[in-house]
């Protein structure tokens, strides 16, 4: 599709590429446009149609927006941002630098103005930033009939119409109704006679993980935003939270993986930005690794008396470093679903003992007959390297389950707790516990 357009681009044939644009979804004319060489990108987004242009607009990642803003004359800036809802207005400003924000507030509507304003000075991390004021509410009062006038008339310009809000003269949430109970009741229905009052709802302060595990447990499209006195501000859409949860997990995700989290796609960072966002944690976890160089010199006697040990460590240190980063991958995702809370310790704790005390017997077996049966040792070097493999996988097991709950006890993200960290602590206690009973088997 790419090579279509750059063809129709080359020999000018406008016409046929504006006929074959207004075909696509807008997110796959975006994914075009991201490609498209910077040059010829206002020329083709000027080609399409003014309502499909701001969806393609919205879907564009930030540096192309950019790119079209300062492309835009005074009047082609003003008409897709007529077309923008303020919550995805909020979203374009956020990424753009200064002087480009001046240039869009100035072609804004001061009402819009005044809007995205308000959404800017929530806290980034929160449910305010999300939300966006474009909703229909009804009064409780309010026919049937006059609730559809009113989304007739109203609801071009709201970003959703099948939810609707029922406010007092507050703005207080009293309840919420949709278009289908509106189409299903006689049209002389009161609205406070088919509204529901069992209403799900955010503070505008509310974490926006709490807003994206609200989405997932109620299955909800739209979710109402309040203020500390229950007066509607505005709603958050199901696209908003699935951007959220899209996030966090790429968030989770680095975290995991020993990154400093970052906003911005891996190909549009430069080489020193990613050098910047590895090196703390790989100079941390370097460092911490130093524990596992003391251990190693301590026993230096025991590893000179039996040679055969030193080969071992690795084995020693890699399976039971992976075995405390199954734990706590499990663990740090039923944490972030909810299905484990830190009332569960003692349970999660009981069962990867299990779990480990099967593991670590099997490992050990099986390790045992492999060094017996091909690996030329003795039986007590096997036997103390079998014997440290049950207590280590028990050890890392446990490690690896219970850190990330304890973690997020205290306020820290569990996915922080994961694989570079686990293995950094197993493979220290690995190595103390193999010494010790290598120590004791052998009469080192």
């Amino acid at each position: 599709m790419y090579e279509q357009v750059l063809a129709l681009l080359e020999e000018k044939k406008y016409p046929e590429l504006k006929a074959m644009l207004s075909e696509m979804n807008e997110a796959d004319i975006a994914a075009i446009f991201e490609d498209l060489p910077p040059e010829k990108l206002p020329l083709v987004y000027r080609i399409l149609p003014k309502e499909l242009a701001a969806e393609v607009f919205v879907n564009m990642e930030s540096d192309a927006q950019e790119l079209l803003i300062l492309a835009f004359s005074d009047n082609e800036l003003r008409e897709v941002l007529d077309e923008l809802y303020v919550d995805d207005a909020v979203d374009m400003i956020e990424e753009m630098p200064a002087t480009v924000v001046k240039r869009i507030l100035q072609h804004t509507d001061p009402e819009v103005r005044k809007s995205i304003n308000e959404i800017l000075q929530y806290p980034e991390d929160s449910a305010g930033s999300l939300m966006t004021i474009e909703y229909v509410d009804l009064k409780k009062y309010m026919t049937v009939d006059d609730a559809f006038t009113r989304i007739r008339r109203t609801g071009v310009d709201k970003e959703t119409i099948y939810i609707c809000y029922v406010t007092d003269e507050n703005r207080k949430l009293l309840g919420i109704v949709t278009v289908k109970d509106l189409l299903l009741s006689e049209k002389s229905k009161k609205i406070f006679e088919i509204m529901d009052t069992n209403i799900i709802s955010v503070n505008t302060l509310e974490d926006k993980e709490v807003v994206a595990d609200k989405f997932q447990k109620y299955d909800l499209l739209a979710l109402p935003v309040v203020d500390q006195e229950n007066r509607l501000v505005g709603i958050i859409t199901i696209d908003d939270a699935m951007d959220v949860l899209q996030d966090e997990n790429t968030e989770d995700i680095e975290k995991m993986a020993a990154i400093t989290p970052t906003d911005k796609p891996y190909l549009k960072m430069s080489v020193f930005e990613t050098y910047k966002k590895r090196i703390p944690w790989l100079l941390l976890l370097m460092v911490s690794a130093t524990f596992t160089e003391k251990i190693i010199g301590h026993f230096e006697g025991a590893l000179t008396a039996c040679v055969a040990l030193t080969a071992f460590i690795p084995m020693l240190t890699g399976t039971c470093g992976n075995c405390g980063a199954q734990s706590s991958a499990t663990i740090i995702r039923g944490l972030s679903l909810g299905d484990i809370e830190f009332r569960d310790t003692f349970k999660v704790i009981f069962k990867e003992f299990r779990i480990a005390l099967v593991c670590g017997i099997t490992l050990g077996i099986v390790n045992f007959a492999k060094l017996m049966l091909f690996d030329d040792v003795g039986a007590y070097v096997a036997l103390a390297v079998s014997f440290t493999m049950v207590m280590a996988v028990v050890f890392a097991k446990i490690v690896g389950s219970v850190l990330p709950v304890f973690a997020k006890k205290i306020g820290f993200d569990p996915a922080v707790m994961s694989s570079p960290f686990i293995s950094t602590i197993v493979d220290a206690v690995t190595l103390l516990i193999y010494f010790k009973v290598a120590t004791l088997i052998l009469h080192l």
